[in-house]
């Protein structure tokens, strides 16, 4: 549905983004991860036709986005992290208006179908600006909603919100996957994990790591596995003895309390799969293979791997001289 190609961007001298690649199929929820002043906003920003990049293609459905920023604009739906809400209206009144600009088929019935949605029945006659900020981000996704929008682009959906808002939010998030393509931003390592079926990590402009949340985590640690096994009458000591001295493990330790005395953290020489070699080792020891699993990190972990790789590469990078930098 969406492919970023070699997406750049600079402020001036300031080059902010740098060759962005990936892509959001249809049906898919993707989160843009990153810390604050990764370029997450700035990205949002082009694709939905907002900013003007320095060089890149945006294609939504085939077609370039930015040549046809006007029609781009009916086919998605776009939730800034600050919606920019009227405060003196009533929800259902500014929904309406919203309704109106978007040029819905049928303004009335739509507004009472996402004010449904998103739970802002009850409040369709509350002033925007008596609103709690959670009914607020509410109010924002159901103007985003609004129209015939296939894809949601949603840029920090849930900042500012407390720990019940953000419950709320990433449910309704995960509701509205189920029939629209979104692409939401986030540096909450968390939300992105629970809410996306698929990741883009982005960092001073570039793309890290892409890929399911589950397979980002799992490639960080590849060669880290959980084996839970019956010993028989061997000792767990001598076992994990025996394990240790082969020659493409790398350590291995007993595994966190809760797993039982005879499982293990068996870790292996990454160069190569090594996930034969140690379940048929295993096997030669006449032992009872119960459980056999990565045990790599977790996304958050992964994530502060790859952010901490790039900013001790870019350290190491030697400073630009100056009259070169003027050339």
């Amino acid at each position: 549905m969406l492919q970023v190609r070699n997406l750049s961007h600079r402020y001036g001298r300031d080059q902010v983004l740098h060759d962005l690649n990936f892509t959001v199929d249809t049906g898919q929820v993707v989160g843009l991860l990153g810390p604050n002043g990764a370029g997450k906003t700035t990205t949002m920003r082009i694709l939905t036709g907002y900013l003007t990049p320095v060089s890149g293609e945006v294609v939504f459905d085939g077609k370039n986005a930015l040549d046809n920023v006007v029609s781009l604009r009916r086919e998605l739906g776009y939730m800034p992290e600050n919606v920019p809400l009227y405060p003196e209206l009533e929800v259902g009144r500014y929904l309406l208006w919203a309704a109106k600009v978007k040029e819905s088929a049928d303004p009335m019935a739509q507004v009472a179908e996402v004010m449904e949605r998103c739970g802002l029945t009850h409040m369709a006659q509350r002033r925007i600006r008596h609103l709690s900020r959670g009914y607020k981000q509410r109010v924002g996704l159901a103007q985003a909603l609004l129209g015939s929008a296939k894809l949601l682009i949603l840029d920090e959906p849930t900042v500012g919100l407390d720990p019940g808002q953000i419950r709320e939010i990433r449910s309704l998030i995960r509701e509205l996957g189920k029939e629209r393509t979104i692409l939401l931003s986030s540096h909450i390592l968390s939300e992105v994990e629970l809410t996306c079926d698929k990741v883009v990590i982005i960092n001073q402009g570039r793309i890290l790591a892409q890929g399911a949340p589950g397979e980002l985590a799992g490639a960080m640690g590849g060669g880290r596995f959980l084996v839970r096994l019956g010993l028989g009458e061997t000792p767990a000591k001598d076992a994990l003895q025996r394990i240790e001295q082969q020659g493409f493990v790398s350590s291995a330790s007993p595994a966190p309390e809760g797993h039982g005395e005879d499982a293990f953290v068996v870790e292996v020489d990454r160069t190569t799969d090594r996930r034969a070699d140690l379940s048929r080792f295993l096997f030669d020891q006449s032992w009872s293979l119960l459980e056999f699993r990565p045990s790599g990190p977790g996304l958050e972990e992964a994530f502060m791997n790859l952010v901490a790789g790039q900013e001790e590469a870019a350290m190491d990078e030697p400073a630009m001289d100056t009259d070169e930098e003027a050339a």
